[in-house]
């Protein structure tokens, strides 16, 4: 009896073969290139290596200096003294030492009043430890133009002063009951910038 209108007719076997075959061929076709890129690839990163070399320096480091100073009487006078009649001479002396790690140069700076009569009547000298006169002259007039330079000095350099303050064996009555007053600033500045090359 025939198909009836509109029913497909079933493939026989050797229709349906060259389906079956053609879906690996299809893969292969595909792998063969993925294939190709990834040995390219390998290669390429296979082909990097280099010689190569370090070498490191540790330990770089530097810490600052240290900038200061002690004084023996810190704080408190050098000389004092009350009841000056003329030919005294009134004597006082100071220890300054440059403390920190660093040397520098030192500079002596006077703020004094002088309300005598004369103010020349009031003498002061200042003298250091080898007694070399640094200044010699009338008291209050020290650095009536600038800081008295008392050179460079070596970290850890200790060094001695001493004031001397007389009133002219010669003053008057005009000069009882007169006073005169000061105050002395030691002044370190560090030394001049250096390069090191190490």
């Amino acid at each position: 009896m025939n198909n009836t209108a509109g029913t497909t007719p079933l493939a026989t076997d050797a229709e349906a073969a060259p389906l079956a075959t053609n879906a690996p061929s299809r893969r292969r076709r595909m792998l063969l290139p993925l294939a190709g890129l990834l040995g390219a690839a390998a290669l390429v990163v296979g082909s990097g290596a280099d010689f190569v070399s370090s070498s490191v320096n540790e330990g770089n480091a530097y810490t600052t200096g240290t900038l200061t100073q002690s004084n023996s009487k810190a704080n408190s006078a050098i000389f004092n003294m009350d009841d000056l009649k003329p030919g005294d001479t009134v004597t006082g002396g100071v220890e300054i030492t440059n403390s920190g790690s660093l040397p520098a140069s030192f500079k002596l700076t006077e703020d004094a009043t002088n309300g005598f009569a004369d103010p020349a009547n009031l003498q002061l000298s200042i003298t250091d430890g080898s007694d070399e006169t640094l200044y010699s002259g009338t008291f209050g007039a020290l650095t009536d133009g600038e800081p008295l330079d008392l050179g460079d000095w070596e970290a850890g350099e200790s060094r001695d002063f001493t004031f001397s303050v007389t009133l002219d064996q010669s003053a008057g009555n005009e000069e009882q009951g007169k006073t005169a007053g000061g105050s002395y600033t030691w002044d370190a500045v560090q030394a001049e910038a250096t390069t090191y090359d190490q």
